[in-house]
């Protein structure tokens, strides 16, 4: 990996007498100093997949966290559709509502005063 100047800082650490010094050179996207390390098991074929398989294709019982992940799946699906529910409903609201607006200011036009008399031949 090549080090860009604009993702290097340098830190310099002095002890209390200054009798030595240590610099050191970091990546600031760098996991490390984010500390926010990466997790190999979050996602990917030995997180999802079974352990084993039975020869015979029986189905293989979920694994430990199997069903945890699965209920949490679940429930971030829910949310998803509910929110997505709600952002449609926001949207026919809104149109219904500029709808409504736009008929109340031509109800309010075709009803002002008309002119009298030989005006309205």
């Amino acid at each position: 990996m090549f080090l860009k100047p604009n993702n290097i800082r340098i830190i310099s650490k002095w002890t209390s007498r200054e009798i030595s010094s240590c610099t050191i050179f970091y990546n600031k996207n760098s996991n490390h100093w984010r500390e926010l390390g990466h997790n190999p098991n979050s996602f990917g074929p030995l997180t999802n997949l079974p352990d084993y398989t039975y020869m015979d294709g029986r189905p293989t019982p979920l694994g430990c966290n199997m069903k945890k992940r699965l209920d949490k799946q679940k429930e971030i699906a829910k949310k998803i559709v509910d929110l997505n529910k709600e952002l449609a409903f926001a949207k026919d609201r809104h149109i219904r509502l500029q709808k409504e607006k736009s008929e109340l200011i031509e109800k309010q036009v075709a009803a002002q005063l008309k002119p009298k008399g030989h005006l309205l031949k």
